[in-house]
């Protein structure tokens, strides 16, 4: 009873069984319209031949009295042609049977449709469809036609019914345990590879299906989302272990200052020293955190609900203005072009002309005396394209690729956390934009391309 319940309690199973049944009863359906109608034409067709024999012994009797009806009932009954199941009777007008060759069929109305009445034809009981016609004598012409053909039809359609319905019925249940098995069998590949993920094992993955359906397209969204959880994992303990290495190095400096300068016949300005030292220290971390949170908020997609249309060329041209003296102050050549049109992208001002403003200050620290960045953005169909160039010293194409990773610098030397390229690959993404960084030999090329506003 238990396995019954579980049986049941398969969805793929009772899905399976409901819609075998519905064939089936579908199949039944048409089968009894098939039988009606066949039983329909075959009555249809006894009464027309009755009618026409009955109509036949009516006009024998207008032109040769009942002598002529007797004979032709005799010669009727004795040609051999459907004899056994041929009726007739010839009734006085008081009722009594005074030719024929069946009995008891009382109640035969007299009309010009036949009716089907129980009968005594060669000694045995039957089924027969009748028609009486009134003689202008007063008598009465029964002719009619035993049913014992129809009836074998009928009871052989029935018989054919009910063994397509077994057969539907044990096709049916072997559909639904096929049905099952094979569900079942897809079902318990990608719960067998759930319970490993979640058993901590973010390597499995749902074996590839030999065949292209509707549950191979489910295993690989399956296991692209494993892919990008295991991505994400990884990208968390490496952000964690990083943190940790990032906060620890300032901490154990701001601490053995702070240890140095308690102890005992410290001057006071080594204490003012300790104390300035750990307070650079702790905005510095202080910046990291915040930068990690603008990431993590530009990750999260909840400023996507105060997009706006934005101008991308007045951000250029602020962003411009802003760096133009400390581009001067370092001997470079700082440019900003729009092709004086409005280029409007739906987003956040604030983000995007930080990512514009960190891509600058980026190409002004790295670029050198004597060298040009150019900032210019063009619309290209249905995109704004941006591009941020430089012909400093650039970066080895071995390490493109990583450009834009958290905590990744190239010159280890240059002060920062290697978060301000991560914070705008973050931002671009948040506007459903692309960043690619381009060997421009000399110097490097940062190029976005973000959605234009419609309208």
């Amino acid at each position: 009873m238990p396995g019954l319940r579980q049986l049941f309690g398969s969805v793929s199973f009772r899905l399976a069984l409901n819609y075998g049944l519905l064939a089936m009863f579908t199949m039944l359906v048409v089968i009894a319209v098939f039988h009606v109608q066949t039983v329909g034409v075959i009555k249809q067709a006894s009464a027309r031949q009755v009618t026409l024999a009955a109509q036949r012994m009516t006009h024998q009797f207008e032109r040769g009295g009942r002598p002529a009806v007797l004979e032709t009932m005799r010669q009727m009954l004795e040609d051999g042609a459907d004899s056994d199941t041929e009726l007739y009777q010839l009734l006085a007008a008081d009722g009594r049977m005074l030719a024929g060759n069946f009995t008891g069929a009382p109640g035969v109305e007299r009309g010009y449709r036949p009716t089907e009445r129980d009968i005594v034809h060669a000694g045995r009981p039957s089924r027969a469809l009748l028609l009486s016609l009134p003689l202008k004598d007063g008598s009465s012409l029964v002719v009619g036609e035993e049913m014992s053909d129809q009836r074998r039809i009928e009871a052989l359609v029935q018989r054919a019914i009910a063994a397509a319905a077994s057969v539907a019925l044990l096709l049916v249940l072997l559909g639904t345990w096929w049905f099952r098995s094979t569900l079942d069998a897809r079902v318990e590949a990608i719960r067998r590879t759930t319970r490993h993920v979640g058993a901590g094992d973010l390597t499995s993955r749902v074996p590839a299906a030999g065949q292209e359906d509707e549950f191979a397209l489910l295993d690989r969204d399956i296991n692209q989302m494993l892919d990008r959880i295991e991505s994400l994992m990884d990208g968390v303990k490496h952000l964690s272990n990083t943190i940790a290495h990032e906060m620890r190095t300032p901490m154990a400096r701001v601490l053995a200052q702070l240890h140095n300068a308690e102890r005992s016949g410290s001057p006071e300005i080594q204490l003012r020293q300790a104390n300035r030292e750990a307070i650079r220290e702790l905005e510095a971390l202080t910046t990291l955190f915040d930068k990690l949170l603008q990431i993590a908020e530009a990750e999260s997609g909840t400023r996507r609900q105060s997009f706006q249309p934005v101008d991308i060329a007045a951000i250029i041209g602020d962003v411009v203005d802003l760096f133009d003296a400390v581009a001067e102050e370092q001997g470079i050549r700082l440019s900003g072009r729009s092709g004086g049109m409005e280029l409007a992208v739906m987003g956040d001002r604030d983000l995007l002309a930080g990512v514009i403003a960190n891509l600058v200050e980026n190409a002004l620290k790295h670029s050198g005396v004597g060298a040009q960045v150019r900032v210019e953005a063009t619309r290209d169909g249905d995109s704004v394209a941006i591009r941020v160039d430089d012909n400093g010293r650039g970066v080895p194409p071995a390490l493109l690729a990583r450009l834009g990773t958290r905590f990744f610098r190239v010159d280890h030397g240059t002060p920062g956390f290697g978060l301000g390229l991560a914070t705008v690959r973050a931002v671009v993404h948040l506007h459903a934009g692309s960043l690619h960084f381009v060997d421009a030999a000399p110097g490097l090329s940062v190029q976005i391309r973000l959605p234009a506003a419609s309208g």
